[in-house]
């Protein structure tokens, strides 16, 4: 009843509820899309950048990445990482739009700023191959060591093949880069 009155916490949990399948609800990837519609309309990020990726996969609505697109550009212009994150997906694939690899780079660098992870090692990658960016592998070793800071496995994992390539002076820089940035955002949530 709270949320067909409009309360918009109401309608986040119902969304979220039937597109889990959580809090009592059984999974109902229609009606979560209509919950987050109707949030999405009301200027809700979070419900745009999950509405996007409902019609990005398809699920409870055709699917249509123009439609996609179109949410995510809502949500990354009101700085939502996850959208933002998604757009340089797309950019950097090329679905619904043509490739445009700067516009990726672009993209997973707002993402990474606000903490996204998976954004911060993408823009490492793109550094390391120069990927519609200049090569740089000092950059590349900071982003994929603010990744790994957080504990993300595969970035750890990448920060050898950084490693060889970089001058000693250089990655002591972007070491102490990356542990400044991280003691500066903490509290950012992806």
């Amino acid at each position: 009843m709270r949320a067909e009155a409009g309360d918009r916490s109401a309608m986040r949990t119902l969304a979220d509820g039937y597109y889990a399948g959580v809090d009592g609800l059984e999974q109902n990837f229609s009606k979560a899309a209509e919950w987050y519609r109707r949030l999405a309309r009301s200027g809700d990020v979070r419900a745009q950048t999950s509405l996007g990726l409902m019609y990005a996969r398809g699920y409870g609505v055709e699917k249509n990445m123009r439609e996609a697109f179109r949410l995510w550009n809502f949500a990354a212009l009101q700085n939502d990482p996850g959208a933002q994150f998604n757009l340089g997906v797309t950019y950097l694939q090329g679905e619904g739009v043509p490739p445009e690899a700067p516009r990726a780079a672009h993209w997973f660098r707002e993402a990474a700023k606000r903490g996204h992870v998976q954004a911060q090692r993408n823009l490492a990658l793109i550094y390391f191959h120069g990927n519609g960016v200049s090569r740089d592998l000092q950059q590349a070793y900071f982003w994929m060591k603010v990744a790994a800071l957080q504990g993300d496995e595969d970035s750890t994992k990448s920060l050898e093949a950084i490693t060889s390539g970089l001058p000693p002076d250089q990655r002591d820089e972007a070491e102490r880069q990356a542990q400044d940035w991280m003691s500066k955002n903490r509290r950012l949530e992806p």
